[in-house]
């Protein structure tokens, strides 16, 4: 244990700064693997002594300003003996602050943030969220982990913001995978007339009548939209900038529609507040149940009721076409 622990386990005792430590990123003799044109190899007699002449041959290029060779896919594997898993990147600190700084400073909306720096939205909120307590927590004087984050990154692939400003930031992630809606999870035979044209609107109208097609249902629908008009108009900057605008428009004004629906309902609700908890009393109508008395408006739990779609006895091919 302690000749490999002096020997090519030392290479994890002071671990190379932005960049991980994988065991997979090292052969057996400790020599980083994608930095070996930049490494000399040990001889045998060196090996022995634990002199690991690569590493500080790589530490001195690190010195001078050459950068890391940037991890491969065989690097991020933390389980040698689990080969299909990966160690996925995190927000680096600094793209972190940027999107803060879009949101707060620049105005940017979510979605916007989101499509510029290909980071889900739904990420995009919480790192918004959780920046915000931060600097609260800064102004009220409380301490924080910062020594232990800034370890935990260290260990961690991470995605940071393009050296140069003007450049496309690489994507963090897939950002317009269409979610899975509930009504889909069922088993479905729906028939067709042989000359009817079938396609996303109709399957979405055989799960569900109010279920939207799955073009419109992507996180972002509009960088559909603009990638065709940009391959219909090639050339022309000022129709893409002004679809662009128009775009923007009409998120701001669902934003402000959704934040009045909400003041108003926020209005209507009576507060009766203690030391500790808040109550919320709020009028209701019994109609508003609907007629199975499952109703979005309705009051009270819905657990909703178990598909019928694979139990026994249950006829599941239809016996007519309407």
């Amino acid at each position: 244990m302690f000749r490999w622990l002096n020997g090519p386990g030392a290479a994890f005792r002071d671990p190379l700064p932005g960049s991980t430590n994988y065991l997979n990123a090292y052969d057996p003799q400790g020599h980083l693997v994608r930095a070996r044109n930049q490494a000399e190899a040990p001889t045998s007699d060196e090996a022995e002594e634990g002199i690991n002449l690569g590493r500080n041959r790589l530490e001195q290029n690190i010195a001078s300003g050459k950068p890391i060779p940037k991890e491969t896919a065989d690097d991020l594997m933390p389980f040698p003996m689990n080969r299909q898993f990966r160690s996925q990147p995190v927000l680096s600190e600094e793209l972190r602050d940027e999107i803060y700084n879009k949101i707060s400073q620049e105005g940017w909306s979510v979605r916007k943030v989101s499509a510029f720096y290909g980071v889900a939205m739904q990420r995009v909120g919480a790192v918004f969220r959780l920046k915000t307590i931060e600097n609260q927590w800064l102004q009220e004087g409380r301490k924080l982990a910062t020594p232990y984050a800034r370890a935990v990154n260290s260990m961690l692939p991470k995605t940071s913001p393009p050296p140069n400003p003007k450049t496309r930031p690489i994507a963090h992630e897939p950002i317009n995978d269409l979610p899975v809606h509930s009504a889909t999870t069922t088993q479905l035979f729906h028939p067709v007339p042989e000359s009817m044209h079938f396609n996303r609107v109709s399957a979405a109208k055989a799960f569900a009548r109010d279920l939207l097609p799955a073009q419109d249902r992507i996180p972002h629908p509009e960088m559909v939209e603009l990638a065709k008009l940009e391959q219909e108009n090639r050339g022309r900057e000022d129709l893409l900038e002004a679809r662009r605008v128009e775009l923007e428009q009409e998120e701001k004004a669902v934003i402000d529609t959704n934040r009045q629906r909400q003041a108003a309902k926020e209005a209507a609700a009576r507060k009766v507040e203690n030391s500790r908890w808040q109550f919320r009393f709020e009028n209701i109508k019994v109609e508003s149940v609907g007629r199975d008395g499952r109703a979005r408006n309705g009051v009270g739990a819905r657990y909703g009721v178990p598909p019928q779609d694979r139990k026994k006895g249950q006829i599941k091919i239809p016996t007519r076409v309407e």
